[in-house]
């Protein structure tokens, strides 16, 4: 059976990682809606291969070359829905691209994900991870997403709390690849008030009156907040944090305290989060470099590709960071991005 989409074979993904991995896929696909995403996966299906759905691919280190079918999500969307007083719900295509939904929404004067802006990646990764930054996450302002379902081939919609999200997760990680995201629907607010307790954004708007901010004030405040800390992956290869925060005991988080004062982590009523980064720093990680890939000097979390790097240079340096601090601390760390190719 003839397929309708233009299916392209052996594609290079250099430019559509953020790692800048010069992995290459068997068979590739761009696809702008719902039908598209279905004749795509019926053609792989036909194939016996194996689908990626790739969005900014800002969350993924590929280990070689990907041997099955790339799609690469393309919905474009953006318009409004529910306008109630100050509230109103924000539509997005799955392949919108995150930062300027974020920096349109605050434009206009709508709250609840300017904390998110800079974030790399598309509306329909999101969901995915439950990004976050700055004291928000996604989970706070999503109302729903539309996703076809694998499993039935049908299209179904995800409220929030089907979503079950949490730190850095939700269902679509704990059953990948069954959900194919095309739709997020954000519910946003005129009044709602701004998290600025971030210790970062705190400092930031240190002496300024708060109470004349705007959602684009506080989007460009996180804005310059990361730039001081983060590189931009567009001039240095990066997924961005590559350790999820590690969520420990409140009972561990009292022993490393009083071993290590100086600890830098987020104690709540019966857990704690550790900062991966001051963990990872303390294992003197901060600024190395072993030619094409390395630990940016200014913020532990961040894995760079220097000079053409591999995927598997990648993994076996995030190997080593894992080894010494669990050897020093006892805690394991946890990658943020997800592992696809063969070497």
């Amino acid at each position: 059976m003839r397929c309708p989409v233009k299916i392209r074979e052996n594609v290079f993904l250099g430019d559509m990682n953020s790692l800048g991995i010069g992995a290459r896929a068997q068979y590739f696909v761009s696809v702008s809606s719902l039908e598209e995403v279905q004749q795509a996966l019926h053609w792989a299906s036909e194939k016996s291969l194996e689908p990626l759905i790739l969005g900014g691919g800002s969350n993924i280190v590929f280990a070689g070359n990907y041997p099955g079918l790339v799609i690469r999500m393309a919905i474009a969307r953006r318009c409004w829905e529910h306008i109630e007083g100050d509230e109103a719900t924000l539509v997005l295509g799955a392949g919108e691209n995150w930062h300027d939904v974020v920096m349109y929404a605050a434009s206009v004067g709508y709250r609840g994900i300017e904390n998110l802006a800079l974030i790399p990646g598309t509306v329909g990764a999101a969901p995915v991870q439950n990004i976050g930054a700055y004291g928000t996450e996604l989970r706070d302002t999503l109302l729903e997403v539309n996703a076809l379902d694998r499993h039935t081939g049908h299209e179904v919609v995800l409220t929030n709390s089907l979503c079950h999200f949490s730190y850095r997760d939700s269902v679509f990680k704990h059953e990948p690849g069954r959900y194919v995201i095309t739709t997020v629907r954000l519910r946003l607010s005129r009044s709602r008030p701004f998290s600025l307790d971030y210790r970062d954004l705190a400092d930031y708007f240190d002496g300024r009156d708060t109470r004349n901010l705007t959602p684009l004030d506080v989007a460009n405040g996180v804005m310059a907040v990361r730039r001081r800390k983060l590189p931009d992956p567009a001039q240095l290869p990066n997924a961005g944090s590559f350790f999820k925060n590690p969520v420990v005991p409140l009972a561990t988080w009292h022993a490393l305290k009083q071993s290590y004062p100086d600890i830098a982590g987020y104690p709540g009523d019966d857990s704690a989060k550790v900062a991966a980064a001051w963990l990872i720093d303390q294992c003197g990680w901060k600024g190395y470099r072993n030619g094409r890939v390395g630990v940016h000097n200014r913020q532990a979390l961040v894995l760079v590709n220097h000079s053409g790097g591999s995927g598997q240079d990648i993994l076996a340096l995030a190997d080593r960071i894992r080894s010494d601090v669990e050897a020093r601390f006892g805690i394991a760390l946890e990658m943020e991005p997800g592992v696809v190719g063969s070497p």
